[in-house]
């Protein structure tokens, strides 16, 4: 009989779901982000309350910003997996309307050629349109044994995948170019918020291009080479433990992107960036960028790519998310 930790997981994988959530992820992003500004919006206004008009002034400038710089983060991030897929030949996820298309087919010739009872027959005949609950796909899992109804099963939620090294590797050109976008896209939108506001470009440019920088190496790009150095090792090691790939893959991320990237994010920052675009920098005086916790929950992304474990597929069209949390920070100039 399927266990509860394989029920959720296939809970999660349903083609239906994971459309569903790719379908919603703008409102989900933008509702987010409003309420954002709605916190952020109210906490400026408290600090305004006795304050100078001049300070005011700054209050409204740094919302402005705030909401320039997300809304570019917000389109970009949207539009990253378009853009990358394109570059790389890669298929991007499959519509709603597709999905609900192959389930209809697949689930309609396989009622057509097997007799099962009513209440299965009821949740297969939902799951065309529908995502079906935790119970229901418990059922289905428990009861649908024979070699015909688990190819069936098969087809409907297909198990992950057997990643291996290579396999990650193949995936860094487009998790690369996924990730750049938004970074990029808050950069340019922070850049034109100082322009518009003809702040100092001298002293608010390298901190965009210096977090940028930041974001992408530590928290994007060499997380993945991390990821699939360790399993390279691991499949060296003919280390098959599921448990055992999953700690060491995020050994690797943690390893090479959050203290590796950072390392060379940083002195990147200190020995070009910022000495290219300020003359006369004192590079002592260049601020460094440590890790923080929500740098290491934005690896989730790296995680799940790569993890053997079964109910991650829903991830990919998360990814949004996680990638405009670096977007932003690159656009505002964040450092510790």
């Amino acid at each position: 009989m399927i266990n509860n930790i394989s029920s959720f997981g296939k809970f999660l994988d349903q083609p239906l779901l994971v459309a569903k959530l790719n379908k919603a992820m703008p409102k989900i992003l933008f509702s987010l982000g409003g309420l954002y500004l709605i916190k952020n919006s109210y906490d400026l206004f408290e600090k305004s309350k006795n304050s100078t008009d001049i300070e005011k002034y700054d209050l409204k400038k740094e919302f402005f910003k705030k909401s320039i710089v997300l809304t570019s983060a917000i389109l970009s991030a949207l539009m990253a997996p378009k853009i990358a897929s394109k570059l790389v030949n890669r298929a991007s996820l499959d519509s709603l309307e597709k999905v609900k298309d192959k389930n209809e087919k697949l689930i309609s010739d396989f009622l057509n050629s097997t007799s099962l009872d009513l209440k299965n027959v009821e949740i297969l005949n939902k799951a065309k349109t529908n995502v079906l609950n935790f119970s229901e796909i418990k059922q289905l899992f428990s009861s649908l044994k024979s070699a015909h109804e688990k190819e069936f099963l098969k087809k409907l939620i297909p198990d992950p995948e057997n990643i291996k090294a290579k396999d990650i590797f193949q995936e860094i050109g487009y998790l690369s170019i996924y990730g750049a976008v938004p970074v990029l896209g808050g950069i340019l939108g922070g850049v034109g918020v100082d322009i518009y506001n003809k702040e100092n470009l001298k002293e608010k440019v390298p901190d965009k291009i210096n977090e940028g920088l930041y974001q992408y190496l530590a928290n994007i790009f060499m997380c993945n080479i991390g990821a699939g150095c360790a399993l390279a090792i691991l499949e060296k090691l003919n280390i098959t433990s599921k448990t055992a790939r999953a700690i060491g893959m995020t050994t690797g991320i943690v390893l090479t992107g959050v203290l590796g990237g950072s390392k060379i994010a940083n002195f990147v920052s200190k020995k070009i960036i910022v000495p290219l675009i300020k003359k006369d920098a004192e590079k002592e005086g260049v601020k460094e960028r440590k890790p923080e916790l929500l740098d290491l929950g934005l690896h989730t992304d790296d995680i799940a790519t790569v993890s053997l474990l079964s109910g991650l597929k829903w991830i990919e069209p998360s990814l949004p998310l996680l990638y405009t949390i670096s977007g932003y920070r690159a656009g505002m100039g964040y450092r510790n």
